[in-house]
């Protein structure tokens, strides 16, 4: 019978942690930067506008949950020249690709609210965002409150 209540409780935690996992929309350790104007324009990447200077960060890690958990977990992200951050808050914003009611493609960008950023570049980003259904190759960015990418996933 402890045989049998075992085998059940482990089944239960496997099933559990099963769910959790596939929840996870994407997982990333790594961000890229934006690397200032590009032939006259800020570097747009599906609508959202970036920098106008260069930036660097030393560490970039987080998660998008199905249901909308946004975590992300920057530091040293800061200005490329002077090593320092002049933006008192950043924004999460996910960008998903959908298919609109009549089957063309679109983008749809949505953002969390502000969180505090040090001169230094660190912030702790953890929102819910409303994701669109059907929201497939989602990048996600970091920007200031102004919506201008500092960091994007990648590398």
């Amino acid at each position: 019978m402890k045989g049998v209540i075992a085998a059940a409780v482990l089944f239960v935690l496997c099933a559990s942690a099963s769910a959790q996992s596939n929840d996870v929309v994407m997982e990333f350790r790594t961000m890229a930067g934006v690397s200032g104007p590009f032939l006259g324009t800020a570097n747009p990447i599906r609508g959202i506008a970036g920098g106008n200077i260069a930036w660097i960060l030393s560490d970039a890690r987080g998660e998008l949950r199905r249901h909308g958990r946004l975590e992300i977990r920057v530091r040293g992200l800061v200005l490329a020249t002077t090593g320092v951050n002049p933006s008192p808050a950043f924004r999460g914003v996910v960008s998903c690709r959908i298919i609109d009611g009549t089957g063309a493609p679109s983008v749809v960008n949505v953002a969390t609210d502000n969180f505090p950023a040090t001169p230094t570049g660190d912030s702790d980003i953890e929102a819910m965002v409303d994701l669109p259904a059907g929201c497939f190759a989602p990048i996600i960015f970091v920007t200031n409150p102004a919506g201008r990418w500092f960091a994007v996933t990648g590398y």
